[in-house]
């Protein structure tokens, strides 16, 4: 039950340095379409790429995968309709009632993908080399360039300037441009307020200058020029644990109808001022036959 096109779909996704989950059946119980060892792919905007079981399972699947991806942590999810497993779903798992009428189960591995890091370090000094070394060795995408060259930059990329004086200011305003979500500039608190407040006379918002951090790194007191790449290393690592579950929350809705927390959907049906979504076309045809009797349930979570 391996599609391997998944794999050359991971790698692009990685390439491009976007998150997602794996979702893999681990255990089935029929009539479940699901087998064990079907695999699909979850995109952080909620794309399911693969095969793990019908429509039932697949917006469940999605929202767990989806929070899966803003809290970094894994989860083995038990699905079956509500009531099924009473008190014996064991330690560890997460029961998540669906409203299938084939009466199956399947218990599903999600595993969240972070993308590597990637680093983009500006400068040629021995610290700046020394930085892009250490965080090669921590698995990181890292690359030195002599100038402000921004175009592999996106909005997970970290920029350091490590410029020294030479074009600081332009280094800092190429970087803010390309929108990573970390500017560091490397040299003294006067020397930062120098160059921020030229860009500032220039026209650059101070939202975006109050994005730079300068002096960037742990303050680790007098060291060595080369271990300065350390104190640097050390506040990314910092910050990126400190954004570790900071995603979005995942917006879910019952179906007024079977009771199921689904993923909204595109094409809800309004009654009352009030948008409704299913989990499958029965429940939304059971709905329309009869507005009244379930629009009283609330259908947020």
């Amino acid at each position: 039950m391996h599609d391997w096109s998944l794999l050359d779909r991971a790698r692009e996704l990685s390439d491009r340095g976007e998150a997602f989950a794996w979702a893999t059946v681990v255990w089935r119980q029929g009539p479940s379409s699901g087998k064990a060892g079907c695999r699909a792919i979850v995109t952080a905007d909620g794309v399911l790429d693969g095969w793990i079981g019908g429509a039932c399972a697949e917006p469940a699947v999605i929202r767990e995968a989806l929070q899966a991806i803003a809290d970094g942590e894994p989860r083995l999810l038990l699905l079956g309709t509500s009531g099924r497993f009473g008190e014996a779903v064991p330690e560890g798992m997460t029961a998540v009632p669906i409203a299938c009428q084939s009466e199956g189960a399947l218990e599903i591995y999600v595993e969240p993908v972070e993308p590597v890091p990637h680093l983009l370090v500006v400068g040629r000094s021995p610290m700046a080399r020394t930085l892009v070394d250490l965080a090669t060795v921590l698995g990181w995408c890292a690359e030195l360039v002599g100038r402000a060259e921004f175009d592999d930059v996106g909005p997970r990329s970290m920029v350091v300037v490590a410029t020294q004086g030479h074009f600081d200011e332009d280094a800092v305003k190429g970087a803010l441009r390309a929108g990573p979500v970390y500017v560091g500039l490397v040299g003294s608190r006067r020397r930062g307020e120098a160059v921020l407040g030229y860009l500032a006379d220039r026209g650059v918002p101070r939202a975006d200058l109050d994005r730079v951090r300068v002096p960037v790194g742990l303050d680790l007191g007098a060291v060595p020029h080369r271990e300065i790449a350390v104190a640097i290393l050390a506040e990314l690592v910092a910050f990126r644990a400190s954004r570790a579950g900071s995603g979005p929350l995942v917006a879910e809705v019952v179906d007024p109808v079977c009771g199921m927390t689904v993923m909204p959907g595109d094409d809800p049906v309004e009654y009352e001022g009030q948008a409704y979504h299913f989990c499958c076309t029965g429940c939304r045809d059971a709905f329309g036959r009869d507005p009244s009797n379930y629009a009283r349930k609330d259908s947020r979570c």
